[in-house]
């Protein structure tokens, strides 16, 4: 099973850790602002990407609303990989972005 966090959450987590963020957005919403060193995985061609990541990290996955993220994180927690979906997505994200 895997935990939800707001994306509140993240923030401040963000704010006093480093953490690894996976964006599973396609290209162009990547493209358009992400989360600073955001690992790229879009849910289209997911997992063509699996190489990116590895079992030993702690990953949050995050999406546009959540809904995506959900499901990307609900697969990458049965393959055996510490995941959090982070719940209401980029479009609650207050922080600093990459283009």
């Amino acid at each position: 099973m895997f935990k939800n966090i707001k994306m509140s959450e993240l923030e401040n987590l963000m704010k006093s850790s480093k953490i690894q963020v996976i964006d599973c957005r396609e290209d162009y919403e990547y493209e358009e602002g992400h989360i600073p060193g955001a690992i790229l995985m879009p849910t289209s061609n997911f997992l063509a990407h699996m190489n990116l990541i590895n079992k030993e990290k702690e990953y949050y996955v995050v999406c546009l609303t959540g809904a995506r993220s959900q499901m990307v994180t609900k697969y990458l927690s049965n393959q055996g990989y510490q995941v959090t979906n982070v719940l209401g997505g980029m479009i609650t994200y207050q922080g600093e972005i990459e283009v």
